[in-house]
């Protein structure tokens, strides 16, 4: 999902999620990672089909600025740095973020959140040196005490994952862990007396799971709740940490954003409280802190308690809550304590105990109304599906997370650099975005982004344009974006270090625009409120420039060698291993393209883009005509790429009544174990790519998802005979229908099912994936209402899709506890990552039937 391609993921250079019982692929790493793509040189003489010179620009006032701004920057910068590669360089325009409706108001509402989603519970503020607060508990796992802290499947879970969440101010979360269940519960207020961002309060549950027998109620549970400051700050234990009656407060201290704060701590039960206290720069290790810790005393004093001391100004301090399960713990952060101390205790009151009992419930009450409101699922699904389409959006609001950190930029190798690795850094850089997966990719993926705001705008507009604010603002100067953010120490402890460094040579698909257009579309339709018509409008205002640098970098850079062809630089030509060279940039690494990656290929997905990425520009310049006269421009792109005629001529192929690729092309090509001599004679085996037949520019024969990109895009004529022939490929159970959704490639495909090398499972050459399946039902909806003869034939196949597509997910959800990255299009089981929520999520609106 986020993006590259993914291996257990989707198109994201991502590590593949450890193997699961039900998922018979390899254990390796992810197609994008194994096989990184050659990095190119930006090609400036590629063929542009809408090339506007820059000195028109300059009748333009607002555009003129920024471009004048460009060069000059741009001549500032590489003057008196000639060493910093231009890759480095942010894009010379104000960054969407410093815009008024991202201030004030809006900004400190959203400072505080569970913006650490690869944690089971983790809360942070959004500002790059945070105080962090987290969950840890002691698990059972192999007959030996294991430590829980982040979300990862060799925990052996149950269930985990947000149920509620708006987003905002309030979430709730289950956690089973064998006998034991585990309720999180986040909520959000900000009173008159409070600092900046407010206060918050976590309620932690713990329950015996009903699986389990009456003799578990006697087990104890051992919780672990930290607090650090990435500042380094010092922080104070309270005067009486064990006393849980008298005095509740846990620890204290104060920082410049929010004042003086504490940290208290409530319950009714019998508990007992132990604690620690570290200085240490990184929180990721501190897992391994803690079980060193508890080692130590368990060989010295034979218990399994913190040892209540402290080093000298400890930065972190983590407090252990045990007690005999059934209990509630309720823990309190205020702000702003710099006041007598009955006022701070009415705070504490008012966020603890039945106080905080009747906040959470109200809360609840209204994500479900907010819920019902949004999506309108009353009489479109049945009561099984609304419990899976609130986790859905739950878990994805939930799953938004808060990142600080540089990305590290691979270098072409005729660059000198100091670094021994030949990579740069980007420039410090934040970013709030959704993640695909809080144990696998809980990082920002571009090529997922787009999908997951699908969901979010209906949701929440401001926290949309927010992410999509973000995400805009780490454009450099040439109008890329790096497809994969791993900002910060955390983010970087998930990824192995030869995975990080992002190419510039290789885009992802500009899925933003799918949310931009839903956008635009709302405001021509008048479905916003006046706030929000504005913000949007505000919003694309200051974002047409860089949209505009977005599609010209595309233009460019992936343009083919005919004016309205288009291709995915950066497949590997050299690959002696690869079944098929990947395309890792496109987001569906192993699908099928040409057997010998050239400059003469066509990619019809990526053409597809670039058509809904011009068809946005027009509409935002047709929307602001009074500033931007070049809608005409984009215009005539628009003309050009949905030109049926061309299209046809560039991908139709009559004897399969498909689109497809176009390259240097033969179907016979084999991987075949070859006997190797290494060394002193010492003999291996190797599987290498044999190819059987010179390949010829042609059309690449593998009907799938690229295959139905026109579809999808609704270039088609809803009278056209070749619209009935989509219709016809999508239905038939031999090539691509199932009764769990449509497969990624077509069962016909010489490659269906087939390894791209000894380790690469099959990936998208067969398995269901539900953002594809989205957008193909989205446009089988659409034919459905337009005038036509293929309308009842299209109604029939999306209601039959939608149905299957629903069914699957939800039974899945239930039977399993989680959202799954792609579905078995055998039998409709899970594969993949687990607790993948992502672009699953989509499933909500398919039960909505809410499409663009």
């Amino acid at each position: 999902m986020s993006g590259t391609g993914k291996r257990s993921t989707s198109s994201r250079s991502r590590v593949k999620p450890s193997k699961h019982a039900n998922d018979d692929e390899d254990d390796g790493v992810s197609l994008r990672r194994r096989s990184r793509p050659n990095l190119r040189r930006r090609n400036d003489s590629s063929i542009r089909i809408f090339n506007v010179d820059l000195k028109i620009v300059l009748g333009l006032s607002v555009v003129a600025f920024f471009v004048i701004l460009f060069f000059i920057y741009n001549l500032m910068n590489h003057v008196a740095h000639p060493q910093i590669p231009r890759v480095v360089t942010p894009f010379p325009a104000p960054k969407l973020m410093d815009l008024p409706q991202f201030q004030g108001e809006h900004k400190e509402s959203l400072y505080w959140g569970t913006y650490r989603p690869h944690a089971y519970l983790g809360i942070r503020a959004r500002t790059p040196r945070s105080l962090i607060a987290g969950l840890m508990w002691l698990g059972i796992q192999d007959g030996r005490y294991s430590l829980r802290h982040f979300c990862q499947d060799s925990d052996g879970l149950a269930q985990y994952g947000w149920t509620d969440h708006d987003g905002r101010t309030y979430g709730h979360q289950v956690i089973v862990d064998q006998g034991m269940k585990l309720a999180t519960s986040f909520l959000k207020s900000n009173g008159e007396d409070s600092g900046y961002g407010g206060d918050w309060a976590v309620r932690l549950d713990v329950q015996n799971h009903k699986s389990n027998g009456n003799d578990e109620l006697s087990r104890s549970a051992h919780l672990f709740f930290y607090l650090a400051d990435e500042e380094g700050n010092a922080l104070t234990v309270g005067e009486d940490t064990l006393g849980t009656y008298e005095n509740s407060l846990l620890a204290s201290g104060s920082r410049m954003d929010v004042g003086s704060w504490q940290l208290h701590l409530k319950s009714e039960d019998d508990l007992e409280v132990h604690y620690s206290g570290f200085k240490t720069p990184h929180i990721h290790n501190l897992s391994d802190l803690v079980q060193e810790n508890l080692g130590l005393q368990v060989r010295k004093f034979n218990r399994l308690q913190l040892p209540d001391s402290s080093e000298d100004y400890p930065s972190i301090l983590v407090f252990q809550i045990s007690a005999k399960i059934p209990f509630k713990v309720d823990i309190t952060f205020v702000s702003g304590t710099g006041l007598e101390s009955s006022r701070v205790e009415k705070r504490v009151s008012s966020l603890t105990g039945t106080s905080l009992t009747s906040q959470l419930k109200e809360k609840q009450r209204e994500f479900d109304s907010k819920f019902e409101k949004t999506f309108n699922l009353a009489d479109k699904v049945d009561p099984e599906s609304i419990i899976a389409g609130k986790a859905a959006i739950g878990n994805l609001l939930g799953g938004i997370g808060y990142f600080f950190g540089q990305s590290k930029i691979a270098l072409p190798r005729d660059v000198n650099l100091a670094s021994q690795d030949n990579s740069i850094s980007y420039w410090p850089a934040e970013l709030y975005t959704a993640v695909p997966s809080r144990p696998f990719f809980p990082r920002g993926f571009l090529w997922d982004e787009g999908f997951h705001q699908l969901l979010i705008w209906r949701w929440d507009t401001r926290i949309s344009l927010d992410i999509l604010g973000h995400w805009l603002d780490l454009m450099n100067i040439d109008g890329w974006i790096p497809r994969e953010q791993i900002l910060g120490a955390e983010a970087l402890s998930k990824v192995p270090k030869e995975f990080v460094a992002q190419l510039p040579s290789n885009g992802n698909p500009p899925t933003l625009f799918l949310v931009l257009r839903e956008l635009l579309h709302g405001l021509k339709k008048n479905q916003f409120t006046a706030p929000e018509s504005n913000e949007i409008s505000s919003f694309l205002k200051q974002a047409f420039v860089r949209l505009e640098a977005w599609f010209q970098w595309f233009n460019t850079t992936q343009s083919g060698k005919e004016i309205g062809a288009y291709y995915w630089h950066g497949r590997d030509h050299t690959t002696t291993r690869q079944l098929n060279p990947q395309t890792l940039s496109s987001g569906f690494d192993d699908y099928p393209r040409a057997s010998h990656p050239s400059e003469d290929e066509r990619h019809v997905d990526l053409r597809c883009w670039m058509l809904l990425a011009a068809d946005c520009l027009h509409s935002i310049s047709k929307l602001f005509e009074e500033d931007n006269k070049f809608g005409k421009e984009y215009d005539t792109t628009v003309k050009m790429l949905s030109d049926f005629e061309i299209l046809n001529q560039m991908h139709y192929d009559d004897a399969y009544g498909a689109y497809f690729d176009f390259g240097n092309h033969t179907e016979k090509v084999r991987l075949r174990w070859k006997e190797m001599m290494v060394g002193h004679n010492y003999p291996t085996r190797e599987l290498l790519r044999e190819v059987l037949e010179t390949p010829k520019l042609r059309l690449v024969p593998h009907i799938g998802y690229v295959s139905l990109f026109p579809f999808m895009g609704r270039i088609i004529p809803a009278d056209s005979w070749i619209l009935e022939k989509q219709l016809d490929l999508i239905s038939n159970r031999s090539i691509l229908w199932t009764d769990f959704g449509l497969r990624s490639l077509a069962k016909t495909s010489s490659i269906y099912m087939k390894h791209n090398t000894e380790h690469d499972a099959p990936y998208w050459r067969g398995p269901i994936w539900m953002n594809m399946n989205y957008m193909i039902l989205s446009s089988l909806y659409h034919y459905s209402t337009e005038d036509g003869p293929y309308r009842e034939k299209a109604r029939t196949i999306y209601d039959d899709l939608r149905g299957n597509l629903i069914r699957n997910v939800v039974r899945n959800y239930h039977k399993t506890g989680f959202f799954w990255e792609q579905f078995d299009q055998r039998n409709g089981k899970g594969k993949g990552a687990r607790v993948f929520t992502g672009w699953t999520s989509l499933v909500l609106l398919i039960m909505a039937e809410a499409y663009p």
